[in-house]
């Protein structure tokens, strides 16, 4: 996870960068305003959608570097769709600090992810300029279509909670749908290096699988957090760990009673006890592992990048 994690950063930086830029020398007269985009901009973490469409573009012979500014755009678009989310969840800590809806308020933030949004959309345009016509509106619809297939994901997901009785297959379609941005991303960097039709598939397939896989994880990971676990409980859909063991009978009361009141550290423990190491859980890790070893047989078709996207997959599902 540390070298994925590095590669990531790696590959995402010059695109952050570009954006980080763009925000911060735009004049915002009004203070809190200007003071919430530069909390949100300077401490960025999230390298993830520019991160994917460089590696998918080199896996077909493209140049990296010719894909910076769509990268850019991707994560003004996708910063400013996740601080909405914040909003929508009330989540006020992610990643252990407070977010622009919790440091600044409600207002604040959605002013702040209408900015990004807006500025994304902009650099977008700009960005895909230098291609030609068929490339370039091909590129802007699949942006556009990634973002109402995450919002209808976002709204069905919204209906479902305070929820008990999710189905699985129900939970994992949203999951799918939600990371949309994924195989937008490499699906954008395969046709910057122009790649034939069945490796921009490859990519587009790669890149929506890694969005799962990763999506997954997290969702194993906030059942150990306190401060994830207890606004999820609250006002979020519970964790897919919790979900399919609520389906089980034998420890459906016992995980109910330790998800009533007040989530402590001490009840993380209990909950991870029953919520983790079930059959159902394991089936989940399971299914996560049969999806790494089917996309990397499909992943050797690529002439470059082969060992870097194999890498990355594997490492969604270290030490579960």
């Amino acid at each position: 996870m540390e070298k994925a994690g590095a590669i990531l950063q790696d590959r995402g930086r010059a695109a952050v960068e570009l954006a980080k830029e763009s925000v911060l020398v735009e004049h915002v007269e009004y203070a809190p305003l200007r003071d919430a985009l530069r909390y949100f901009m300077e401490d960025w973490k999230d390298f993830l959608h520019p991160a994917l469409v460089s590696p998918a573009c080199e896996a077909v012979g493209g140049k990296p570097e010719a894909t910076a500014e769509v990268g850019a755009a991707l994560v003004l678009l996708a910063g400013g769709a996740d601080i909405h989310d914040d909003v929508i969840d009330e989540s006020i800590i992610k990643w252990s600090e407070k977010t622009v809806y919790g440091k600044f308020g409600k207002d604040i933030a959605i002013l702040v992810g209408n900015v990004l949004l807006l500025k994304g959309v902009y650099m977008l345009h700009a960005a895909c300029d230098i291609f030609e016509g068929t490339k370039k509106i091909a590129i802007l619809d699949l942006v556009k279509s990634a973002f109402l297939e995450i919002s209808g994901a976002e709204a069905a997901e919204a209906g479902l909670r305070g929820r008990i009785d999710i189905p699985k297959q129900l939970y994992m379609e949203i999951i799918r749908h939600k990371v949309a941005a994924g195989e937008v991303a490499t699906r954008i960097g395969a046709l910057i290096g122009n790649g034939t039709p069945e490796d921009v598939e490859t990519l587009a397939e790669y890149g929506r699988v890694f969005g799962v896989l990763f999506s997954m994880r997290d969702e194993f990971v906030d059942v150990f957090e306190q401060e994830e676990l207890s606004n999820r409980v609250e006002k979020e859909v519970l964790p897919l760990p919790i979900i399919v063991t609520l389906a089980d009978e034998s420890t459906k009361s016992i995980l109910l009673e330790l998800l009533k009141g007040r989530i402590t550290e001490e009840k993380i423990e209990e909950i991870v006890d029953v919520a983790i190491g079930n059959d159902a859980s394991l089936l989940l890790v399971s299914e996560m592992k049969q999806m790494v070893e089917k996309m990397k047989i499909k992943t050797k078709s690529l002439r470059y990048c082969k060992e870097e996207l194999d890498l990355t997959l594997i490492a969604t599902i270290e030490d579960l």
